[in-house]
């Protein structure tokens, strides 16, 4: 084992020394996708429904040692994941003080890791170039550095998916070893921290085994074996165990929901050519957004250009195993989700998280393949100059939000609230009346549980009590979709208590009131 360490070091090192400046310019792209992901999280956080729902888990679980055998909501009824990622993410909370920013940097670590695994497989797979080219597209694109700022549980699935395809090219290679990391990552994507399209690794992997047994045999030499199959099972089941024995405990709850969506309701059926149509435009929203924030008439020239030259290149492509394991992986979801027709139809771009990162080296290649011509050059430059146009405005714009405009809600809004409430509340006890769409604020439960024990409150002798007191503070937000709703429930406050004053913070307004 120490032998193998240092030959491994050894050839480390002389790989970095003999390519210096592809290190150096990698080393400066995953510093600045970092500083993207991170820039300003103290104040755009974006803090909502499922972050406050979540951290409330996790405050109980520190706080009061529940411990939990599910996750988040699938958002489908009575189907939940696993609780890997509550377990992920709970001690960056502990260390943070209950901060969630703590957690969401950590997150934000786990994708610029992701980009380095996409630098490492663009180069085993074709060359430096592809590695350098996909790499930079999943550190600069917006939509990607969005979804890397994002403290939900699909996010670390762009770095799962990248340990995904490298195991799967391991064991083209012949490494035993890969197929329990196949197990591990798949289970934890299907179970803990995908949402839908996860469940197409599945069909994919089973092509994927039986591919290898034609080309590798079984037993022997092959990758598969008895005793590689037996542990990888049991890799599996681990992930799986925790939604097993909550299902167990709570009668089959689980495996009723589960029967219900797929066989009750019917969520996978024939698709019609309109349904086809409509998730052919949904695919080409999904995925070119990934490239340029906005396809007007350039881009999607570019685009087709792009598509001719991946087309153009496929024959070559076809010649390269590790490339059939992306185009494998890929291909799964798109023919998949054309019959997925459950959740009574709805389908959202985090969805396919898990298959991101595999678009883009899909992209890169092509584009490697072209730098190695004179033409080709002219072809890669201009589309990484279009690339950059189209998404450093938009990341340049919203990363200098300073949320002060009427429908901004912001970290730095919530706790300027929050901070306004203890203040202004000058010793005396209160309750708190909270309306945000989606009507249960589970953000607020959790800010006031957490912020009222830091540093910044520790000197305010008021005290939020569930006992009805005099004083009561109405906070609100925005609710440009349904703004009727948010006056019936002024209505209603109206009839509860009078208004002593008002304060504003970006979209969040508190009113200070008497009860009546």
């Amino acid at each position: 084992m120490v032998n193998r360490i240092k030959t491994w070091w050894e050839e480390l090192a002389s790989e970095i020394s003999g390519n210096r400046a592809v290190y150096l310019l990698l080393s400066f792209i995953l510093v600045a996708a970092f500083f993207l992901r991170v820039y300003r999280l103290n104040d755009l956080l974006g803090f909502y429904y499922d972050q406050g729902r979540d951290a409330l888990v996790i405050w109980d679980f520190w706080h009061k040692a529940k411990f939990f055998l599910i996750g988040p909501t699938t958002g489908i009824a009575g189907i939940f994941r696993g609780p890997f990622y509550y377990y992920l993410i709970a001690p960056f909370y502990l260390l943070g003080g209950g901060n969630p920013v703590w957690p969401s940097v950590f997150l934000s670590f786990t994708t610029v890791a992701a980009i380095f695994f996409v630098y490492l497989l663009g180069t085993k797979i074709v060359d430096r170039t592809t590695g350098i080219i996909g790499a930079i597209i999943a550190s600069f694109s917006f939509n990607l550095v969005m979804t890397s700022r994002w403290l939900s549980n699909p996010t670390p699935m762009l770095l799962l998916s990248m340990i995904l395809v490298w195991a799967m090219i391991k064991v083209t290679e012949g490494k035993k070893w890969a197929w329990p990391v196949i197990a591990f990552v798949t289970g934890a994507s299907l179970f803990h921290f995908g949402s839908s399209g996860e469940v197409f690794y599945f069909p994919a992997l089973l092509v994927f085994i039986v591919w290898t047994i034609l080309r590798q045999g079984y037993g022997g030499r092959s990758s598969l074996n008895n005793k590689v199959i037996l542990i990888s099972a049991f890799i599996f089941f681990l992930t799986f165990l925790p939604l097993l024995i909550f299902d167990l405990k709570h009668e089959g709850i689980l495996r009723n929901n589960i029967s219900k969506f797929l066989v009750g309701e019917k969520s996978f059926a024939f698709p019609t050519w309109k349904f086809i149509n409509e998730k052919i435009g949904f695919y080409y929203e999904v995925f070119t957004n990934k490239i340029f924030h906005g396809r007007y008439d350039r881009e999607k020239i570019v685009l087709s250009l792009l598509a001719f030259f991946f087309v153009f290149y496929l024959s070559k492509m076809l010649r390269n195993e590790k490339i059939k394991v992306l185009l494998l992986l890929f291909i799964a979801p798109i023919l998949g989700l054309i019959f997925f027709q459950g959740n009574f139809g709805n389908i959202y771009d985090y969805y396919l998280t898990g298959y991101y990162l595999i678009f883009i080296l899909l992209v890169a290649l092509p584009l490697g393949y072209l730098w190695r011509s004179r033409f080709g050059k002219i072809f890669v430059v201009y589309f990484m100059y279009l690339f950059f146009v189209s998404n450093s405005d938009v990341l340049n714009y919203k990363l200098s939000n300073k949320c002060s405009g009427e429908l901004s809600i912001c970290y730095i809004n919530q706790k300027q609230t929050i901070d306004w409430i203890y203040q202004d509340s000058n010793g005396k006890d209160f309750n708190v009346d909270v309306y945000v769409p989606p009507v249960i604020p589970y953000a607020y439960d959790y800010l006031f549980a957490w912020y009222s024990t830091t540093e910044n409150l520790r000197g305010a002798s008021g005290k939020l009590v569930e006992d009805k007191v005099p004083l009561l503070y109405t906070l609100f937000e925005v609710d440009p979709p349904h703004p009727e709703r948010l006056e019936a429930w002024l209505d209603r406050q109206r009839g509860i208590a009078k208004i002593e004053k008002t304060a504003r913070f970006g979209g969040i307004t508190i009113e200070r009131r008497i009860r009546k």
